[in-house]
């Protein structure tokens, strides 16, 4: 089946601060057959801006954020805390993709509510397939909250 799904597109946000990972994650989100606006923040601090649309971040707030650990300015850690702790934000799944998989890094991204939590391969193929599946599954099987109330 290759019919493309009519429907409002998919609100990603991805927080990354590495341009290689930003190049690669786009590669892999060009080709999905569900309509996407994959959005690119690139610290903690525009990070917020753009979930709590202030400031020259206006777009629709992201149903899907895609969160690394080891940004500058406001960390990871501090936005996957924020955003899971505000009853607006709370249902916007959170998928943390670290460079590391420290037991604290892991322990602490689920305490703090976080969807799933993924290490980053090295190889680039390896990264490649890992955000397709991501993709697959968070737009494909999933169902999204935006796809039944707005936030």
């Amino acid at each position: 089946m290759n019919e493309t799904i009519e429907a409002k597109p998919i609100e990603i946000l991805l927080v990354e601060n590495n341009p290689v990972d930003i190049r690669m994650t786009k590669e892999a989100f060009k080709d999905f057959r569900v309509a996407t606006n994959l959005h690119v923040v690139t610290d903690g601090d525009a990070a917020m801006d753009f979930i709590y649309q202030r400031g020259e971040y206006t777009d629709a707030p992201p149903d899907l954020i895609l969160l690394d650990l080891g940004l500058p300015k406001k960390r990871g850690g501090e936005i996957l805390k924020e955003v899971k702790a505000d009853p607006q934000l709370r249902s916007i799944p959170i998928v943390v993709i670290a460079t590391s998989d420290l037991d604290e890094d892991v322990v602490t991204s689920y305490c703090h509510n976080a969807n799933a939590f993924i290490t980053k391969p090295v190889d680039f193929d390896a990264f490649i397939a890992m955000m397709r599946s991501i993709g697959d599954f968070w737009l494909t099987f999933v169902t999204l909250p935006h796809q039944h109330a707005s936030h």
